[in-house]
């Protein structure tokens, strides 16, 4: 129902079961029965017609999970360095390496969930960054050193479904953490995506990834005007556009809006 353009990719010619062992890795049947996140403040502000992060030095370059199923672990950090950054005027890249190794809430490449890493952060003592502990794409034995730690993560906070009010936390404090069904991923290389709720059902979240702003594309030619959100992604800039993925706003398209989260910091 979008603009997308579908074709060869890195991943294009993985079979269905590569695919989904290799690149996804968002586990929803991790998540603590307990430890359910409350809810963040909606700030009652209006919304301009487009909004991107990636123009206010918040967004680190686009990385590449490789095939480890760790994006929850860079849509983590992509979050933790986009409300660090608002707030300090600092943009750090942050380690995914050390949510990978030492982070036992989840389940390193076999899967996590970004809810439950905030809490593993606060319990390990804060986030490294990228140079200090770098990624590898496999799991090895922590060797997180407190005396360098950069950021110190409280929680966390669950974000509201609707997406009016998604856009209106997003302006106001900064990149989020979402879950997506990834089937429409594979194929992507660009264009906004609005798949058949039959091909990419909201219940069956499987990758997680950052939504770093939002904008609107008009198509005259076939009378269509797209809301889209910007989404980057951990596959390597060769991936999409640029490493990016738009997305059809507004409609809970391939369940981006269900669990949309962010850590709360010092």
């Amino acid at each position: 129902m979008g603009t997308a353009v579908y074709g060869d990719t890195p991943f294009s010619d993985w079979s269905a079961a590569e695919y989904k062992a290799h690149l996804a890795g968002f586990n929803p049947s991790l998540r603590q029965s307990n430890a359910r996140l409350r809810q963040a403040a909606i700030p009652e502000i209006d919304l301009p017609d487009e909004f991107d992060w990636r123009n206010h030095s918040v967004v680190t370059p686009v990385k590449d999970q490789g095939s480890c199923g760790s994006c929850w672990a860079f849509s983590v950090t992509g979050n933790v360095e986009g409300i660090y950054a608002v707030r300090n005027g600092d943009l750090l890249s942050l380690s995914e390496q050390e949510l990978v190794d030492c982070d036992k809430l989840d389940s390193g490449c076999n899967g996590g969930l970004p809810e439950n890493a905030y809490k593993a952060i606060h319990d390990i003592g804060g986030l490294e960054t990228e140079s200090d502990y770098p990624y590898n794409g496999h799991e090895n034995k922590c060797k997180f050193n407190s005396n360098i730690t950069r950021v110190q993560v409280t929680g966390g906070v669950e974000i509201s479904t609707n997406e009016t009010e998604m856009a209106q936390w997003l302006i106001q404090n900064g990149p989020i953490s979402i879950g997506i069904n990834a089937n429409a991923m594979q194929y992507y290389r660009g264009g906004v995506s609005h798949p058949w709720k039959v091909l990419c059902r909201p219940g069956g979240i499987d990758h997680g990834v950052l939504i770093v702003g939002y904008g609107v594309s008009q198509y005259p030619k076939f009378n269509k005007t797209l809301p889209y959100w910007i989404v980057k992604n951990s596959w390597g800039t060769r991936w999409g556009e640029q490493g990016y993925y738009r997305v059809f706003r507004g409609d809970g398209t391939c369940g981006l809006n269900q669990m949309c989260t962010s850590a709360t910091l010092d």
